[in-house]
C-alpha cells in the first residue's frame, strides 16, 4: 500500500509540474489616457496699414515746393524723410508724403495722482474727523469753568478721589447739533458752446478776402489762384486763421511768399509781396496784416493768392464771401 501511494504521489506532482505556475492577473485599474493639450489658435493678423504716399523729386522742385503741392508743412516733410539741409535737395529721391508707418507716437497722457487727504486735517466737516478717544486720535478731556457753590466743590472732590458720581448728580449728556448746510445758491445756466462759423463750402473755415481791389486774372489750372490788382505797399490780410508753415523767397515764379495753414485739410497762399511782417510757426488770426503787396517775382504789383485743399489748388472764389 505504501508503495502504490508513493506512485500516486510521484504521478500528481509530476502533473503539477507540466502545468506551470498559476498565470498572475494584474486588478489595478488601467492610467487615464494622456491629455493631449489643443494647439493655441495663431495671433490675429495685424489689420494691412495702407502705404505711404511718396513722391519722386524732379529737376527744379525744392522742399518747400513739394510740401505746397501735397498741402504739407514742409519742416515736417523733412523729418519724415530725415533731411537736414532742406536747401539741398537730390534729383530723383523718393520722399515719403506721411510719417514712417508704424513710427511711435510722442504724444504721452497725462500723469493723474490720486489725492491723499489725512484724517486730521483742519477744517474738514466734523464727519470726517476721527472719533475721539480711539487709537487714531487721542482727545484730552478740555477744563470748563462753572460758578463756585458748595455743591460744585463736593463733585470735584468726588471726581478726584474716584469714585463715580450718583445718577442724580450725572452731569447732562452732550447733545451736539449736526452742522447746518449752507444754502446752495443756484448758478448761472450753462452756456451752450459756441459754434464755429464755416466759410462757404469751406468745412468750417471762416474765410475773408486777402486784399482789397479788382481781380486781374481768375484761377486757372495753370496758375493755380487768382491775381488781385493794388497799389505798393497796400495790406495783405490772413484770409483765415492758422499757422504760417512757409514765409521766405524760396519758391521760383511765387517771389516773397507766405503760407498759411489753417486744419489739416484746408492752406493758402500769398504770393509777390514786397515785405513779409510774419514768421514761420507764428499763429495768425483772421485779417491780421501779414504782409505788403509787392511785385517780387512779378511783371507788376498783385497779389497772387491760392487755396488748396489737401494740396489740390480750389478757386477761390468758391470759398470767399461775395464782395
Amino acid at each position: 500500500m505504501m508503495r502504490i501511494a508513493a506512485i500516486v504521489m510521484a504521478m500528481v506532482l509530476a502533473a503539477c509540474a507540466a502545468r506551470g505556475p498559476a498565470p498572475v492577473v494584474d486588478r489595478l485599474p488601467s492610467p487615464p489616457p494622456p491629455v493631449v493639450e489643443s494647439p493655441a489658435p495663431p495671433p490675429p493678423e495685424p489689420p494691412a496699414q495702407k502705404p505711404v504716399p511718396t513722391h519722386t523729386v524732379k529737376r527744379g522742385e525744392t522742399l518747400a515746393s513739394i510740401a505746397l503741392q501735397y498741402g504739407l508743412d514742409y519742416r515736417e516733410l523733412a523729418a519724415w524723410n530725415n533731411i537736414v539741409n532742406p536747401n539741398r535737395l537730390e534729383v530723383g529721391r523718393v520722399l515719403a508724403l506721411g510719417a514712417p508707418t508704424g513710427a511711435p507716437s510722442t504724444a504721452t497722457a497725462p500723469v493723474t495722482t490720486p489725492l491723499a487727504i489725512p484724517l486730521a486735517t483742519p477744517g474738514l466737516p466734523i464727519e470726517a474727523r476721527p472719533l475721539a478717544n480711539t487709537v487714531t486720535a487721542k482727545v484730552e478731556p478740555r477744563a470748563s469753568k462753572v460758578p463756585f457753590t458748595d455743591r460744585a466743590l463736593s463733585q470735584m472732590n468726588a471726581a478726584e478721589s474716584g469714585p463715580s458720581p450718583l445718577a442724580g448728580d450725572a452731569p447732562p449728556p452732550i447733545v451736539v447739533a449736526a452742522p447746518t448746510p449752507a444754502p446752495v445758491t443756484p448758478g448761472p445756466p450753462a452756456s451752450e458752446p459756441e459754434k464755429a462759423t464755416p466759410g462757404t463750402d469751406g468745412e468750417d473755415v471762416d474765410w475773408m478776402w486777402p486784399a482789397k481791389g479788382k481781380v486781374l486774372a481768375p484761377f486757372n489750372e495753370t496758375s493755380k489762384g487768382m491775381d488781385i490788382a493794388g497799389k505798393k505797399g497796400a495790406a495783405v490780410l490772413a484770409a483765415a486763421s492758422g499757422r504760417v508753415v512757409y514765409a521766405g523767397a524760396g519758391l521760383r515764379g511765387y517771389g516773397k511768399l507766405v503760407i498759411i495753414k489753417h486744419n489739416e485739410t484746408w492752406l493758402s497762399a500769398y504770393a509777390h509781396n514786397d515785405n513779409i511782417l510774419v514768421k514761420e510757426q507764428q499763429d495768425v488770426r483772421k485779417g491780421q496784416k501779414i504782409a505788403e503787396m509787392g511785385s517780387s517775382d512779378a511783371d507788376q504789383v498783385k497779389l497772387h493768392f491760392e487755396v488748396r485743399r489737401q494740396g489740390k489748388p480750389v478757386d477761390p472764389i468758391k470759398v470767399l464771401p461775395a464782395m
